[in-house]
């Protein structure tokens, strides 16, 4: 016989304000095999916590039922408790009676106190046929993958490897750094970008546990948690980084020099063999294969000619390798949003003086085509009226984004700052929604771009069009209910940030899912903000969602300190709440193998006795390092022969029965 604990938890007025929990404990009292049921305030408490395990030792409980908030939450707390006890972890269920009850029935007391007592019903009628389930330890490879090399990507990189550990970060650019290099300042202190990042980017490159490749990207992802077997494409840069000094001899006697240069946003021009820019890691350059003479038409072959080391290789290929990591970190990042499809009425970008945020960082940055001066790209003229208009893309779900993306407020500000200080005697007009500064000293820094003169008008830009040598920007001034039109030399549109191309797709490589708009989405959004659904893969920065520099590097050192964690010990515990396989019942079909999305069954072959008959066929077989307990593969077992621990069809039916007959 079973001897059930039933602890119904107040969850201070979020629960108790709604169901009557001591008769929900009273009614547990009666049902079958629960010998102690009690309640009381807060039972995820140490107080809490602590009459459970006395109750277990006054009652000799071997089951136990939590009647609190949801099993997502506070489920591994049960179990931890547990695991001090008698009772094995597993012999637990919990019934969420806040967010299955009370907070969706608090206008009927009753009604949701009597649901209630159903979940524990339920809840106890599933743990009475409960079994026991144990964990297995699974060796740990202390080496960390990290892909992305911006300001997160670098920052988790030098956290792990100043732990001890080495690191791989897979860049799929020709530098790292990201964009943040790109930007003249930061706001709210206007330090130098580049002062802060190229510095970092250097020690990374110089690290001796930290491993760059860039121009690279992840193609395959097999094995799991601590042991993933991950093969990286490096494509073909066609300069040999082991003879190559990075002298820059072979960009200034390159004769192709009209291609668009990215870095600086398309403002200038850059040759077929370049560097990035100056402070770029690895500061050697690549070949840019579509616009080479040689690679293209067999012509040219004057980078070769003239390298003093002998580094340039025409005949480079891609290559791949195989790695194992023991931990990987997304931090895959961002791009702005394509404003030219989505708004014609802005120019679609065929007026060359209507730009984005980016494009005027490249403007203004020092290191820029125009070495800081700010002139409008048309003409090379100085802007006397300038126009910013903020949430292009972002907070505006028919034509771009739903979602803020949080930074525009405070770069648009940014931006109005620093072109008042470049040229005292331009206006400056500020078109925005709302204005969202939350961080230290944002709404200070805000306030001061006001103060400088920015003239700030809330509501949305209806048209831009060029008239002369000038563009008529229509608006309006919601506050005064004014229609607003502002002749300007240029305009500035603070762009919302997206997902970066291809995250999705790495992402679905590690099993794990990102949301409608394409960010990765994290294990728990309060607590577990950096974990992803796939054991032993993190989250970092702009990977999740929009956010600014500061917020970007915290997130990556507590990526870091979460793999750090999993490092220090040389073996972790399999989950044991997964799939099993009665290969009784399996035909082999197959269809488990292609609907796992952690790739965690494979087909096996077995010799079987069938009806007193030797067979040999192929069977369904769980990897359990790598089963997640997702139950994808279960429902759509036709024979029925997987099943979940923890979760079996049995103790569901037990629910569903002592629902409809108790």
């Amino acid at each position: 016989m079973s001897r059930i604990g039933v602890f119904v938890c107040h969850c201070g007025s979020n629960i108790g304000g709604v169901v009557d929990c001591p008769a929900v404990r009273d009614y547990a009292a009666t049902l079958p095999n629960v010998v102690h049921a009690e309640d009381n305030k807060y039972t995820c408490s140490d107080p809490g916590q602590a009459k459970i395990r006395q109750a277990i030792e006054d009652y000799d409980l071997d089951r136990i039922v939590v009647a609190a908030c949801s099993p997502r939450m506070h489920e591994p707390t049960w179990r931890a408790l547990l695991s001090h006890t008698k009772v094995n972890p597993y012999m637990l269920e919990v019934a969420n009676l806040r967010e299955h009850d009370s907070w969706v029935h608090a206008d009927n007391k009753e009604a949701a106190t009597e649901k209630a007592k159903d979940l524990v019903k339920m809840a106890v009628a599933k743990v009475d046929h409960a079994i026991p389930l144990y964990t297995q330890q699974i060796p740990v490879n202390k080496k960390a993958l990290i892909i992305g090399g911006g300001i997160a990507g670098m920052q988790a990189a030098l956290d792990i490897a100043d732990a001890g550990y080495k690191v791989t970060i897979v860049e799929r650019k020709a530098t790292l750094g990201g964009k943040m290099p790109m930007l003249d300042k930061t706001f709210p202190t206007m330090d130098c970008s580049a002062c802060i990042c190229t510095p970092k980017m250097s020690e990374v490159g110089n690290h001796p546990n930290i491993t760059v490749k860039t121009l690279s990207e992840v193609t395959k992802v097999e094995g799991y948690v601590g042991n993933f077997e991950i093969t990286i494409k490096e494509h073909a840069k066609y300069v040999d980084y082991d003879k190559c000094t990075g002298c820059g001899l072979c960009t200034t006697k390159c004769p192709s020099k009209k291609i668009p240069n990215e870095w600086n946003q398309g403002l200038d021009n850059r040759t077929a063999i370049h560097k990035v820019f100056e402070q770029a890691v690895p500061s050697k350059p690549v070949i840019d294969a579509d616009h080479c003479l040689k690679l293209t038409r067999d012509k040219c072959g004057v980078c070769a000619k003239v390298c003093p080391t002998g580094a340039i290789n025409y005949e480079d290929v891609d290559r791949e390798t195989t790695e194992t990591f023991g931990a990987v970190v997304l931090a895959t990042g961002y791009e702005l949003i394509k404003w030219e499809d989505l708004y014609p009425e802005y120019g679609g970008g065929a007026y060359p003086d209507v730009i984005d945020g980016l494009h005027f960082e490249r403007i203004i940055n020092a290191s820029g085509p125009s070495e800081g001066r700010i002139v409008r790209p048309s003409d090379g003229k100085e802007p006397k009226s300038v126009v910013i208009v903020k949430c292009v893309g972002s907070r505006d779900p028919n034509k771009g984004k739903a979602y803020c993306s949080r930074a525009c407020c405070m770069y648009g500000a940014k931006h109005a700052h620093q072109i008042i200080e470049h040229i005292p005697d331009c206006k400056v007009y500020v078109f925005y929604m709302d204005v969202r500064t939350p961080g230290k000293n944002y709404d200070e820094f805000y306030m001061q771009a006001k103060n400088d003169g920015a003239c700030y008008l809330r509501g949305r830009v209806s048209k831009i069009y060029k008239e002369g040598d000038h563009y008529v920007v229509w608006g309006a001034d919601t506050i005064s209910g004014a229609k607003v039109e502002v002749n300007a030399d240029m305009v500035i549109l603070e762009t919302a940030m997206v997902a970066a191309p291809g995250a999705t797709e790495t992402a679905m490589l590690f099993g794990v899912q990102t949301d409608k708009d394409d960010w990765i989405i994290e294990a728990h959004p309060k607590l577990r903000p950096v974990e992803t659904a796939s054991r032993g893969v993190y989250l970092a920065g702009v990977a999740q969602g929009p956010k600014d520099i500061p917020d970007t590097v915290a997130q990556a050192g507590a990526a870091a300190s979460k793999v750090i964690g999993m490092f220090s010990h040389d073996s972790l515990e399999s989950n044991p709440q997964i799939s099993n396989v009665d290969i009784a019942k399996c035909s082999g079909c197959g269809t488990c193998v292609h609907i796992c999305p952690y790739g965690a069954i494979s087909l096996v072959e077995k010799h079987l006795r069938e009806n007193s008959v030797k067979v040999t066929r192929d069977v369904a077989q769980v990897n359990p390092a790598l089963c997640q307990g997702c139950g994808a593969c279960t429902v759509a077992c036709k024979p029925g022969a997987l099943d979940l621990l923890g979760y079996s069809d049995k103790s569901i039916m037990e629910e569903v029965d002592a629902l409809c007959q108790w």
